[in-house]
């Protein structure tokens, strides 16, 4: 990045940087993605032919179509009504009252020989004034009452025997509601064709017998409207299902088809903001997790940095990639969506960043492909490649965990494409299609070659990302641990014993890191490079002195910290002139802190000169990372320990915690976030390691020839 970029990312805060950049992000995504979402509408009128072929793209319920099939089921079902068989004895009862009561109200006039006059007639009704009341069908005239009281004892007799008879067998059978007056009609016809009816008596009659007939069966309302429930219910909702057609091409729209449109939002006038909505909630969520994971993360601010904008540019990439194939599967008869790199936004990032924003970025890439290849006849998102997207990419994640060399980059686009395979065998199975020969070899060609285009975008796009945002990956440790890189092959032709000595650091340092979570890799790629500067004057490195022969005894020991002290500095500008990473020049710059040169101090002390102990004390800086201290301590116990005359265990675990707690009282790592719990791990760890190194062997007899 260049300098004024820098100084204008300085500037803001982390936070304001982070949510600009995410929400560049979000845009960005959101206009790739809103034509995905709006779907095709069509400009069409009721009563005009189809200009195409037009298909449902989603399900949907035709809620009135439903309720039309309900209605309908309804009306089929047949009332339930309830027969009572006592209702003929009931009113047989009724009619044999009124006939008692007038024969009661006769015996008594007899018995007094009073003759029927208008008060009688009145006396008898308020005798039948709780029957009549009762029924209002029961309704007599003044001179009806008047001929039942008048009339022979004989005549009585037969119409009480003659309406309880026809009563009875009318009653006997079902009668509804609607049919009560045709039963009454029935019954008065009968009375006046009986010949045993006084005709004086005959309309008073009538009237008994017609109050007489009610409905017999009745309407059981409870029963009837769990029928109509149970009939609804029973009606399944009409749908209108994916990829129905609703109307070929040329077909007239009448009035149902242009409803079925209307109902699926398929013309232009029913446009809706419901998918776009849909599309603005699913960015919020996807960046808000981008922004909890980046402002929660614990690497330092310049880093994190970096990171932010790498991860947003890959995934912005992997945006772009989908939205150029999703323009060309309409022209495909197979799901060419397949040819997808699965894995490439999730390898870069993995390289880039780290494994948990590696993680994030290939379920929010899962998410959006699911969005960006729907086809239509999917419900929301297309599953298939969604989960076709996360498998890939997490299976890059597995086996990227321990990269040592750029085989192993291919080994895990080998798995990836294993994986796409597979899914996709299982794709094709469950969507129990038939397939040709053809069509199995495309699918087949598709899953390797997306894990084939991971791995070889990955590489393509590394080096640039890399340089742009001077960004340390993984791949990039790799390249400069080669033992054939120029400044290794120098380290090694011109200083084999520091060479050497940097190898032993290196296997020190990185059991250490890896001991507590720190960069291993990191740290032995570090180590490699740390004590380039010696290059200059190797001869002046006791581990280079092969002669006997130490030039510093002919020193003055101000010159002799010069020297050591330069080799910091000297391989600082050697490895910015070589454009190495920076984090391999602060290790060379930090590895000795701002220590002191004790051997050369205390040797000029003994000469009795006067002394700035300034001029003994490495410029520093301190160690800045987990990674700087480590070397820092890996680099002084290996020298001591190698000077030591037959180290053993003990040894060795005093002269390293000695180191360690010189460090800590000297304020060495005040500048970095190494814990005293840390420090205790790498203690364990290095004494573990040296006393595999230097374990004493068995003294084998020597031979007496």
């Amino acid at each position: 990045m260049s300098r004024h970029y820098k100084k204008i990312v300085n500037i803001i805060s982390f936070r304001t940087l982070l949510i600009v950049v995410l929400l560049v992000t979000g845009l960005l995504q959101f206009f790739l993605m809103l034509g995905n979402v709006r779907g095709t509408t069509y400009d069409i009128q009721a009563f005009q032919l189809a200009p195409e072929t037009i298909r449902s793209v989603k399900t949907v319920e035709d809620t009135m179509k439903t309720e039309q099939d309900r209605d309908n089921a309804e009306n089929n079902v047949d009332p339930v009504y309830v027969f009572n068989k006592e209702t003929a004895e009931h009113r047989v009862a009724l009619s044999n009252s009124i006939f008692e009561i007038v024969s009661d109200f006769r015996k008594e006039l007899k018995s007094k020989n009073e003759v029927v006059t208008e008060n009688q007639v009145n006396q008898l009704r308020s005798k039948l004034k709780e029957i009549t009341e009762s029924q209002s069908q029961l309704v007599f005239t003044n001179s009806q009452l008047q001929s039942l009281l008048t009339v022979q004892d004989s005549s009585i007799y037969s119409a009480t025997k003659l309406i309880a008879d026809l009563i009875e067998t009318i009653l006997s059978e079902p009668i509804r509601v609607e049919e009560v007056t045709s039963k009454r009609n029935e019954i008065e016809t009968k009375i006046r064709q009986s010949t045993n009816v006084d005709e004086s008596i005959l309309n008073a009659i009538i009237v008994i017998a017609r109050a007489a007939i009610i409905e017999t069966e009745t309407l059981d309302e409870e029963k009837t409207e769990e029928l109509i429930h149970q009939a609804r219910e029973e009606v399944e909702p009409t749908r209108i299902l994916q990829g129905q057609i609703i109307v070929s091409e040329g077909e007239l729209v009448n009035r149902e088809v242009y409803r079925q449109l209307e109902l699926l939002g398929l013309l232009n006038n029913d446009t809706t903001l419901k998918p776009v909505i849909g599309l603005a909630i699913l960015i919020i969520l996807q960046m808000s997790f981008m922004f909890i994971l980046f402002e929660r993360s614990k690497i330092e601010l310049e880093k994190r940095r970096n990171i932010v904008f790498v991860t947003a540019i890959v995934y912005s990439m992997s945006i772009i990639v989908m939205k150029i194939l999703s323009q060309l599967i309409h022209q495909f008869d197979e799901t060419i969506t397949f040819l997808y790199p699965t894995a490439l936004a999730t390898m870069l990032v993995r390289l880039l960043a780290n494994e948990r924003a590696a993680t994030l970025v290939t379920v929010l890439t899962a998410a959006s492909a699911g969005i960006m290849f729907h086809e239509g006849y999917a419900a929301v998102l297309q599953m298939d490649i969604a989960l076709y997207i996360i498998f890939g990419g997490l299976a890059s994640i597995f086996f990227m965990r321990n990269i040592e060399k750029r085989s192993d980059l291919l080994k895990a686009c080998g798995v990836v494409s294993i994986i796409n395979i597979v899914f996709i065998a299982f794709y094709l199975l469950m969507s129990q299609s038939d397939y040709g020969l053809s069509e199995l070899v495309f699918y087949a060609v598709a899953g390797i070659t997306s894990g084939m285009l991971s791995g070889a975008l990955t590489m393509g796009l590394l080096p640039f990302l890399e340089s742009a945002f001077g960004i340390l990956s993984t791949m990039k440790l790799i390249e400069l641990s080669n033992p054939n890189h120029p400044l290794l092959k120098k380290l090694l032709t011109e200083t084999p014993g520091t060479y050497h000595h940097s190898v032993m650091v290196a296997n020190l340092a990185e059991a250490a890191c890896e001991a507590i979570g720190a960069d291993g890799l990191l740290a032995r790629v570090g180590c490699y490079y740390h004590d380039l500067g010696k290059t200059r004057r190797p001869a002046f490195f006791i581990e280079n002195q092969m002669s006997g022969i130490n030039p510093h005894d002919s020193l003055p020991p101000e010159r002799s910290a010069e020297i050591i002290i330069a080799h910091t500095t000297d391989g600082a500008e050697l490895l910015q002139q070589y454009k190495m990473p920076k984090e391999i020049i602060d290790i060379a710059l930090q590895h000795h802190g701002t220590s002191t040169l004790k051997y050369f101090l205390h040797k000029a002390k003994e000469e009795g000169k006067e002394i700035d102990e300034s001029v003994f004390s490495y410029p520093g800086p301190k160690p800045q990372t987990k990674e700087s201290a480590v070397i820092s301590i890996a680099d002084s116990v290996e020298a001591a320990v190698r000077s030591m005359k037959q180290p053993n265990a003990e040894k060795i675990q005093k002269l390293v915690h000695s180191i360690i707690q010189g460090r800590v009282q000297e304020h060495q790592f005040d500048e970095c976030d190494v814990s005293l719990r840390e420090l205790k791990k790498i203690e364990e760890v290095l004494c573990e390691t040296l006393n595999g190194i230097f374990h004493s062997r068995i003294e084998y007899p020597k031979d007496d020839k």
